[in-house]
């Protein structure tokens, strides 16, 4: 705990402060709580997408020998061009959405291709695509991550020391605020018995 000052003045800090700690805590609770859930959503996505891409690959499985015989396949025909990505606000974080994978054209010979050629090279463009979609959702588990870690920090800082803090110092305050009250009391009395027996006395002369 920080030092402080025993007065008034530093009661009314110490209470703005507590006021305002509790009034942001509920605040970061949330945060962590919408993080937490968008995390969780997000791993159930990419569950979702790495099944339907361990399909997808068991799918290719039968073009494999295929495509591997010299002179067929070019991995030019399966070739990203763009990737698009938005931005969407979960709890004051910034995550990146996955919108589409654009593939650069494919030029080959519709003549001279095998009838099969065609669905070949859409199941991979699939591929690519489920694996781009998970590059963008695993990016933004990380993100999310880091967050609630900072996010988890301030948590833990409000619950188990600014809070605890403020309420200590205000309690020390509070007593030595009555203990200076009830001695200056006390030297008030005294000060008027003396003043009456001062009286008293000249009375009596």
């Amino acid at each position: 705990m920080a030092k402080i000052r025993f007065s008034k003045g530093e009661l009314k800090k110490q209470r703005d402060s507590l006021k305002q700690y509790r009034r942001y805590l509920p605040t970061l609770q949330l945060k962590k709580q919408q993080i937490q859930m968008e995390i969780l959503r997000q791993h159930i996505i990419l569950q979702e997408r790495r099944e339907r891409l361990a399909a997808a690959m068991d799918g290719a499985v039968r073009w494999a020998g295929l495509l591997s015989e010299k002179g067929i396949f070019d991995n030019k025909w399966v070739r990203i061009g763009h990737i698009s990505k938005s931005f969407k606000n979960i709890a004051g974080t910034e995550l990146p959405v996955f919108e589409r994978c654009e593939f650069s054209a494919a030029e080959y010979d519709l003549f001279t291709s095998p009838l099969w050629f065609d669905a070949a090279i859409e199941e991979l463009k699939a591929i690519a695509f489920l694996r781009e979609e998970m590059k963008v959702l695993e990016e933004g588990v990380v993100i999310l991550r880091q967050e609630l870690r900072v996010t988890t920090q301030r948590v833990n800082l409000f619950e188990k020391v600014k809070i605890p803090d403020a309420e200590e110092a205000i309690r020390r305050i509070k007593i030595y605020i009555g203990d200076q009250m009830a001695n200056a009391v006390g030297r008030s009395k005294a000060a008027k018995r003396k003043i009456e027996m001062a009286f008293a006395q000249g009375a009596g002369t």
